[in-house]
């Protein structure tokens, strides 16, 4: 744009120029003889008066333009600290999610670290407490037969000392 506008600039310094030479001249050459012409000098002033408005139009136009750069530069400025407010109201919110997230992570790994070795260690003791009762229930089962055998020896006990006293009670009678 500020180069249409110094080219406009340059032809319109050329035309001041020539139009500058001819008024002090005062004299234009028509098939080479001198005459003055006020309905040049007219001319002369018109487009002076001419390109004096389009310098005008064309500086209004320029200022036109900058106001509405910096409006929009404004709403921009506007724009950029409501898009940083925004961002700082997402970390804001984000952030304490993060940081409770990586305590409870923390906390899960330490408890998976404290975990694994009672893990083992149940493992074992379970390991231990079946080899321990398959013991204690065949130990009861041992137990149990011994008991059925006692009752059966008792009982043969019981059986045969009633037969040894019968016999007896029986030799007693007779020699009575």
């Amino acid at each position: 744009m500020e180069g249409a506008m110094a080219t406009q600039k340059q032809i319109w310094e050329q035309q001041q120029s020539q139009l500058q030479r001819v008024k002090n001249s005062g004299l234009i050459s028509m098939n080479g003889s001198p005459i003055l012409d006020d309905k040049d000098e007219e001319i002369s002033r018109s487009a002076l008066a001419m390109f004096r408005a389009k310098e005008e139009e064309i500086e209004r136009k320029k200022m036109e333009m900058r106001d509405k750069v910096q409006a929009r530069l404004g709403r921009v400025e506007e724009e950029t600290k409501r898009l940083a407010e925004i961002r700082e109201e997402l970390e804001d919110l984000v952030d304490p999610m993060r940081k409770d997230v990586a305590m409870l992570r923390k906390r899960i790994d330490t408890l998976n670290r404290e975990l694994k070795p009672l893990g083992i260690s149940c493992q074992k003791k379970e390991r231990e407490y079946r080899e321990v009762l398959e013991a204690y229930n065949e130990k009861n089962k041992e137990k149990a037969q011994l008991i059925t055998k006692l009752v059966e020896l008792v009982s043969e006990s019981e059986k045969l000392r009633m037969k040894k006293l019968e016999e007896l009670s029986k030799n007693i009678e007779m020699l009575h």
